[in-house]
């Protein structure tokens, strides 16, 4: 389902960004957009109960690989991490533990194991915070999920030392 919401795209890219469903040039859906007193945008629902962030509505980005604005469809599994990265532009390092249990001695061992996934700019986060990310086609050669919630959580100390199970 597409919805067309208001804000004009910013240009801050070297190469011209574009939403690919709006069309620069289409006179006839531009007369009727103005009239109803909206700018082009388009943002698509991913399903699975999540909803679309207020700033996907209402922003100005661009994001070709945005599950909210972009060409991406969210399918496979759905994960919980917290982030412990965040120096990429619009990927982070998501850090998610369990435990492995070890026959021989009948006892569990703690292990973790990292994920780079795309975040849209409509996400505001920082290191600590708890992510869902969803499975979607691969974005590059080592990210094939996408963040599709951000839950804002007080990590104390380093986030990378931190054992907890989502």
């Amino acid at each position: 389902m597409a919805v067309h919401v208001g804000a004009l795209e910013q240009q801050n890219e070297r190469a011209y960004q574009k939403q690919h469903i709006v069309r620069a040039n289409g006179k006839k859906s531009l007369l009727n957009l103005h009239q109803k007193g909206q700018k082009k945008r388009v943002v698509h629902q991913v399903g699975m109960g999540f909803t679309i962030p207020r700033a996907a509505q209402e922003g100005t980005y661009i994001d070709n690989k945005c599950p909210f604005t972009g060409h991406v469809a969210i399918r496979g599994r759905i994960l919980k991490g917290m982030i412990v990265s965040a120096k990429m532009k619009r990927t982070v390092v998501i850090r998610r533990h369990y435990l492995h249990y070890i026959p021989k001695y009948n006892r569990f061992e703690k292990r973790h194991t990292n994920l780079n996934a795309h975040i849209s700019p409509c996400f505001e986060y920082k290191e600590g915070d708890i992510v869902t990310i969803g499975e979607c086609r691969p974005i590059s050669k080592t990210v094939s999920f996408n963040v599709l919630n951000v839950e804002p959580k007080q990590i104390f100390g380093a986030a990378k030392k931190q054992f907890c199970l989502y």
